[in-house]
């Protein structure tokens, strides 16, 4: 049996364990790899290789044209193989083939971006009295350990590696445990580019264990995760013990309004796009869909066809809209908070039920008549499930759209700019879009209010977050003082 492995100190190695996981793929169920199963002592191994490489061999002191040439190569690399990295993203995430190759290119964009960022000016310079003169640099924080999800699992872990490794960090980067391959396959390229030994490794294995460890290790800087709120509060727990800096991208509730007035084939589009799109386990998915009373009789019918028509089915064929869900337990959660919508007293109008014998699939639901206290409208449910609200006024939809411990996204459909303005505002939320949704780019930034996270990725602040900042101050006028009066002896 082949285990693939994963990458150390430079090295490909299997687990100190000897132990391995077998992948699935969520649209058949069949075993398409398996890996090695990594430990505590392997993410030691892995952090110990990250701190010598920062403090002891210098990457942090390399220039940044050097660092930025090894990115450039790995991103012209990975635009050579899209077609080859989407297709095994689809095996093991399960979402379509146009998602996937769409990740990708994302991931290729990322990586020249960061490249090209880190070579232009930075720093500031301040007009301080007293003959001093006072500036800022910006360098790297040190050694990072990275967390990533399952739901974008190559696109998510570069736009982590990219900034951290233009700034001169050292890595350490873990996977989700369902969904290594895609990463595994950037590593050869990583490998095959040549950055030093230790400077960027890969570790697989549990968050129990390994993802622990990351978040617990003194030698670990800057811990940065994309997941779930509730391993979030986790992982920001175990970093106070050292004072970790910490990045968390955590989930939403995410409100889509939409107004009377909208221009309707594209609202009633965009509420499809907004939940539906990758299974709805997207974790800025709108998956609250306020809809103005006066609209409802209208737009919720319409909505309910079209979801019904959407085409469910394995990523590889080309027909696929919809994919499976990533694993058996996370199914089976998404159809029990199904189950709690129906005895919660919510409408069901369409979906609810499994689709097929094989694979992990869940049809397109959509729940109407529902309320602010139902489960189902308060907690992320990270799959295919659209809950309806009505509201009658701009102040209501205000209220309701706020009516959450989260605060990752939102959207307004309104003819009306000022009042898109006025809405958009007053959303707390830090990803937001007017007419549109899901709509994001490299250039800006990412990341929540409230329960859905600490800081920001992508874009410029996706770089500092990996940068310390430090004062420097130049006597301009070297002479003593005169603070103390000298005494005469």
């Amino acid at each position: 049996m082949n285990v693939n492995k994963m990458y150390i100190n430079g090295q490909w190695v299997l687990s100190k364990s000897g132990e391995h996981r077998e992948i699935i793929n969520p649209a058949t169920e069949e075993v398409i790899a398996n890996v090695t199963e990594g430990t505590v002592e392997d993410a030691r191994e892995a952090i110990h290789a990250a701190y010598k490489a920062f403090y002891e061999v210098g990457w942090g002191e390399t220039h940044a044209r050097y660092r930025a040439q090894l990115l450039f190569e790995v991103a012209d690399k990975l635009k050579q193989q899209i077609e080859a990295f989407a297709l095994l993203e689809t095996k093991n995430n399960g979402k379509p083939l146009r998602e996937s190759s769409y990740d990708i290119a994302d991931a290729v964009n990322q990586l020249e971006y960061y490249a090209g960022l880190i070579t232009k000016p930075t720093g500031q310079v301040y007009d301080v009295p007293d003959d001093i003169q006072a500036y800022v640099v910006r360098e790297p924080i040190g050694v990072v350990g990275q967390i990533v999800p399952w739901n974008y699992p190559l696109v998510m872990a570069v736009q982590k590696i990219a900034p951290a490794l233009a700034a001169g960090c050292t890595v350490v980067i873990k996977p989700a445990e369902h969904t290594p391959l895609s990463l595994m396959k950037l590593f050869e390229i990583i490998d095959e580019v040549g950055f030093p030994p230790g400077v960027v490794n890969l570790v697989l294995g549990p968050g129990q264990t390994v993802g622990a460890e990351i978040s617990e290790n003194p030698l670990v800087d800057k811990v940065a995760f994309t997941g779930g709120t509730v391993t979030g509060k986790k992982i920001m727990r175990a970093a106070t013990e050292t004072l970790k800096n910490v990045s968390l991208e955590l989930g939403g509730k995410s409100p889509n309004i939409v107004f009377e007035d909208a221009d309707f084939e594209t609202a009633v589009d965009y509420a499809l796009y907004a939940i539906f799109a990758n299974q709805g386990q997207v974790c800025s998915a709108g998956s609250r869909l306020l809809l103005q009373d006066s609209l409802y009789e209208k737009f919720v019918p319409e909505l309910v066809k079209r979801a019904k028509a959407i085409s469910v089915g394995n990523g590889l064929d080309a027909n696929t809209e919809m994919g499976p869900l990533i694993s058996k337990p996370h199914m089976e959660k998404v159809l029990d908070y199904i189950k709690v919508g129906i005895a919660e007293g919510a409408e069901l109008l369409c979906g609810g039920n499994r689709l097929y014998e094989k694979g992990y699939y869940v049809a397109p639901t959509i729940f109407g008549k529902t309320k602010p206290t139902m489960r189902i409208v308060k907690e992320e449910i990270f799959g295919p499930v659209l809950v309806i609200q009505s509201f009658k006024t701009e102040e209501e939809a205000i209220r309701l759209a706020n009516d959450s411990i989260y605060g990752l996204a939102g959207a307004v459909f309104t003819a009306d700019g000022a009042k898109a303005q006025r809405v958009i505002r007053k959303l707390r939320a830090g990803i937001t879009w007017i007419n549109t949704y899901h709509l994001t780019f490299n250039e800006a930034p990412w990341g929540g209010y409230k329960q859905s996270g600490i800081g920001r990725e992508l874009g410029t602040f996706g770089l500092e977050a990996y940068q310390e900042v430090k004062q420097v101050n130049i006597n301009l006028n070297v002479c003593p003082s005169g603070w103390f009066s000298k005494k005469d002896e």
